[in-house]
């Protein structure tokens, strides 16, 4: 089994809507995203076996490790704030799960959406992988009836051995002192701040820029896309800004459809960029 150059790990997930449910999840969008890039794709995951993995990601190789249920989330927007309650979890998701083989990929995106990925994972990756990490499942707590908050993460640090950080404003609630442990743990920090752009901390100092235009429909997975493209970027060009941009452009174009139906290829990434030469980092 080849390392792919792309692989995500993290829960796919249902998630309950109006008429039944849908795939959500780092995998569902991150995958799509990096294969509509051009990249060949691994998933590690744990599920129940009730969502067709192989209908839903027919071109990834797919390690489903198994669990006695698959993570289910109730999401609820209103005014483009979203409401969530957590209805089941699925089992963690151990090192042992990843194919030696897949230790060497390129570029690996840990993206957790209710803990189940242990802190250090990272570390498990050659050197010369870039792995990012998307903050937003450690930092997740559900009260008792499920609903789920913001909290800040205290145990040991998950951001261990990456080389990419990527977060919210909404998932970060404003806390500085968390976004202080890791400027100065991880190369890079990316924080996407919906409608207003985004900050980008690389060699020392912050830079921001404005988003691309887009009429939302659908912002579930956008900061997947996001990551995504900002990291396969990255690999392609050593480039902060070149990877923001592509990033940006990226996740612009996935809100404007339901779930992963617009999620771009690298041709409507280029095309948006070209669009809007003068949204960059500065």
């Amino acid at each position: 089994m080849s390392a792919p150059d792309f692989v995500v790990v993290g829960h796919v997930t249902r998630d309950l809507v109006a008429d039944g449910w849908r795939p959500g999840g780092s995998p569902s969008f991150s995958a799509v995203q990096a294969h509509r890039l051009g990249c060949t794709v691994g998933v590690i995951t744990k599920t129940a076996g009730d969502v067709d993995l192989a209908a839903l990601l027919p071109f990834a190789q797919i390690i489903d490790a198994g669990s006695p249920v698959t993570t289910t989330f109730e999401n609820v927007y209103r005014d483009g704030v979203r409401t969530q309650h957590i209805r089941a979890v699925a089992d963690a998701i151990e090192p042992g799960d990843v194919p030696e083989a897949w230790l060497a990929a390129q570029t690996v995106l840990l993206g957790p959406v209710f803990g189940e990925v242990a802190p250090g994972f990272a570390s498990l990756f050659a050197t010369a992988s870039r792995v990012g990490v998307d903050a937003q499942g450690w930092l997740r707590a559900a009260d008792p009836d499920g609903s789920v908050r913001h909290t800040p993460w205290r145990g040991d640090p998950f951001w261990v051995g990456a080389s990419a950080l990527f977060v919210s404003d909404e998932d970060l609630a404003g806390d500085e002192e968390q976004l202080a442990r890791w400027i100065a743990g991880v190369p890079i920090v990316a924080m996407t701040e919906s409608w207003r752009g985004a900050r980008v901390y690389a060699d020392g100092h912050w830079r921001r820029m404005d988003s691309f235009p887009e009429t939302e429909v659908d912002p579930t997975g956008a900061g997947d896309t996001f990551g995504t493209g900002f990291l396969i970027r990255l690999h392609e060009t050593g480039d902060v800004g070149e990877a923001a941009r592509f990033g940006a452009a990226a996740a612009s174009l996935s809100v404007g459809g339901v779930a992963a139906t617009a999620i771009p290829s690298r041709a409507e990434v280029e095309a948006r960029m070209r669009q809007y030469p003068d949204i960059a980092l500065r």
